[in-house]
């Protein structure tokens, strides 16, 4: 399972997210196949992204098991795993996204929303 989401239009991304950054981000969710908690993960993230970063995001749901190289490249060692690729600096978060608070920190957008 490979999938890609988001909308990249400058003009939707500067209306979404007056005051903050407006930077485009970029991120990877590494999962183990459909399990229950990969879904979960899935799920999370795409609800968060168009909830906090609509219109200003790129998302890449890569399922180690078909992929295993691309996890091996980015040293995934527990999965659900999501990695922040831009803005930088890099970001991990582990887990099936679940807690608001954690993601929106993890991905560096709490401090700025607030």
């Amino acid at each position: 399972m490979k999938s890609k989401i988001g909308k990249t239009s400058t003009g939707e991304c500067e209306q979404a997210v007056a005051g903050l950054d407006r930077a485009k981000y970029v991120l990877r969710l590494y999962v183990t196949g459909m399990t229950p908690r990969s879904t979960r993960a899935i799920a999370n993230v795409q609800k968060l992204c168009e909830e906090y970063l609509e219109g200003c995001y790129e998302l890449k749901v890569i399922d180690i098991y078909q992929q295993p190289q691309l996890a091996k490249g980015e040293q995934i060692i527990a999965t659900p795993t999501l990695i922040r690729k831009l803005p930088m600096p890099l970001r991990r978060l582990i887990g099936d996204m679940s807690d608001k608070e954690r993601f929106l920190l993890g991905i560096d957008l709490k401090a700025k929303n607030t």
